[in-house]
């Protein structure tokens, strides 16, 4: 589903942010993204849709990432922004999620069997006609994810989902993702999450690779998850 080798993104200031990284994420397969602030996380998932520029080889979901394979690979890769206010702007979340839809020339009708389906998928068909801005962090985090998962990607890659929810939203979500067949890359720092969705991990430190391997076996690793500038679980 995703593929990149020696790939490196370089902020306009000319820092490196991903410095040589490769990676493979099967179909199907929940891979959580960890490391320390300024690891790289966020500009990873940024990049592997063309929002943030890199340069070495990626192929998404079949495609090479190139600038005539971007609005193809948005539409195979959904991204789930970490403040999911970036994603809804439309008067009312029907419209949020038939926004992708919509652009992709599909007729009213089905339009229409797209966003039913979202809603009743995610149990939120209650804020079909309500307004982002009267919902709770939790509503919002569903109604984004139901905004992507309206597109039906093949891939879908998260920044801090987590992110905003109470403890009720979060233990709702977890369930919502573990249910879910998409292939699943989840930049996170919470890692008590991660341990329940994704059985593997991909660990950064300062934009290179530094450890993969499975989540209940790194995360619970007291000395590399130091060296890594990250806290284990438990501790």
């Amino acid at each position: 589903m995703v593929t990149i080798s020696d790939w490196s993104v370089k902020y306009p200031d000319a820092t490196l942010a991903i410095d040589k990284l490769s990676m493979h994420l099967s179909e199907g397969e929940h891979l959580a993204l960890i490391g320390a602030n300024g690891a790289g996380k966020s500009t990873l998932i940024m990049s592997l849709v063309g929002i943030l520029p890199g340069s070495g080889e990626a192929n998404i979901a079949g495609l090479p990432l190139t600038k005539e394979n971007l609005t193809e690979i948005r539409a195979k890769a959904g991204v789930i922004f970490q403040n999911p206010d970036d994603q809804l702007f439309m008067p009312t979340i029907y419209d949020d999620i038939a926004f992708g839809p919509r652009n992709l020339g599909l007729d009213e009708e089905s339009v229409r069997h797209r966003v039913e389906d979202r809603l009743n998928q995610l149990g939120i068909a209650h804020l079909r006609d309500k307004s982002a801005l009267k919902l709770s962090g939790g509503e919002k985090r569903m109604a984004a994810i139901a905004t992507v998962l309206a597109m039906r990607p093949d891939v879908m890659l998260m920044d801090e989902p987590t992110a905003f929810l109470d403890p009720r939203s979060r233990r709702r979500l977890i369930q919502l993702l573990r249910k879910l067949p998409h292939a699943m890359l989840i930049a996170t720092h919470d890692l008590t999450f991660a341990a329940e969705v994704c059985p593997r991990c991909l660990i950064l430190k300062q934009g290179r690779y530094f450890a993969d391997g499975a989540t209940e076996e790194l995360l619970f690793d007291r000395e590399k998850m130091d060296a890594a500038d990250v806290e284990a679980i438990g501790l």
